[in-house]
């Protein structure tokens, strides 16, 4: 549980209008905010959450960190602060969870501010869990305020997104990505960590601090390897799937895509990878653009699959030995 942390730079714009519900005393019954991973919508639903539950807000509204709801806070023992997330990484928010809420939020709220329920991510409530969180939206309680969050609006149901306010949260810019990384003391790689990122400023500074630039490295080799026909499918698949699968494929579609541009014409800023710009038109220049293609499409649809409880290494499988099938037939 965070304390009562300063905001992110680029999050001051949606915490004002926050801060404006709260002053105005209009705050939504139902909050949705969206905004693509690792902005920091989290840290930004907690300090909403801290200052409605705070009874000595600062000035600029943030909590006081030192009253006994902020102490309550800070030590994950607020009876009216309640996360809803899955019990293991990459499992589904069940209806068990959500019937349980629904019990909890049939007594009134201990304190005498408000009750926050935080649901995150939002969008892996499975479909019975869903459907009984609908509840909690058309029959309200007194004084609690609901804060979904999600990446992929497209999959949570319409009856709930249109029960709730939308909080949109844009990726900061380039120059104030590298700017905060600059500030955070990560010195190498910023451009290259801000495109393997996406700009999300909270990736990049932690693959930083896991040392994603030299996993990257190691990964990519394999994936040469495999095109040189010196390695193995199977064997580096085995590898891969102890490694954390969304950077990873993000990584190999990041591949493909700069292979496929670098079949035209392609201006090197234009890629994810320019490091690896060399290597990419070499081996552009002995495929068929056509079977590179019908690779992006696997990747799209194995992208598609993540969430779902699938066999990671046969995933990975499945993808290297199409790639190695490419580079067979060149």
């Amino acid at each position: 549980m965070m304390s009562a942390n300063p905001l992110f730079p680029w999050l001051q714009p949606n915490w004002e209008r926050l801060y404006n519900y709260i002053i105005q005393e209009r705050v939504p019954q139902a909050l949705l905010i969206i905004g693509n991973k690792g902005i920091g919508k989290l840290h930004l639903a907690n300090q909403f959450a801290f200052s409605l539950l705070c009874t000595d807000p600062q000035a600029d509204g943030l909590s006081c960190g030192s009253c006994v709801s902020c102490k309550l806070l800070s030590a994950a023992t607020h009876p009216d602060f309640i996360n809803i997330q899955p019990e293991e990484a990459g499992k589904s928010i069940t209806i068990a969870q959500i019937r349980n809420l629904i019990t909890q939020l049939t007594l009134k709220p201990q304190f005498e501010t408000h009750r926050v329920v935080i649901v995150s991510p939002a969008e892996q409530m499975n479909h019975a869990a869903a459907n009984a969180f609908l509840k909690c939206l058309e029959e309200p309680t007194e004084r609690t305020i609901i804060v979904l969050i999600t990446d992929k609006p497209a999959k949570l149901p319409a009856t709930i997104v249109s029960r709730c306010q939308k909080l949109i949260i844009n990726t900061p810019s380039k120059d104030a990505t590298l700017a905060w990384l600059k500030q955070q003391n990560v010195q190498e790689n910023t451009e290259l960590l801000f495109g393997l990122a996406r700009g999300a400023p909270l990736l990049a500074r932690q693959y930083a601090d896991e040392g994603y630039i030299s996993m990257r490295h190691e990964c990519f080799k394999a994936w040469m390897d495999i095109a040189k026909q010196q390695s193995n499918p199977v064997i580096v698949a085995e590898t891969w799937h102890k490694l954390p699968e969304s950077p990873l494929l993000f990584w190999v579609t990041s591949w493909v895509v700069d292979l496929i541009k670098c079949f035209y014409p392609a201006n090197i800023e234009n890629l994810y990878n320019p490091d690896l710009y060399k290597s990419l038109k070499e081996l552009s220049q002995q495929l068929e653009l056509k079977s590179v293609y019908k690779l992006y499409d696997t990747l799209l649809a194995t992208r598609q699959r993540l969430d779902s409880p699938i066999n990671k290494q046969l995933m990975f499988e499945e993808i290297l030995i199409k790639w190695s099938e490419i580079n067979l037939s060149r």
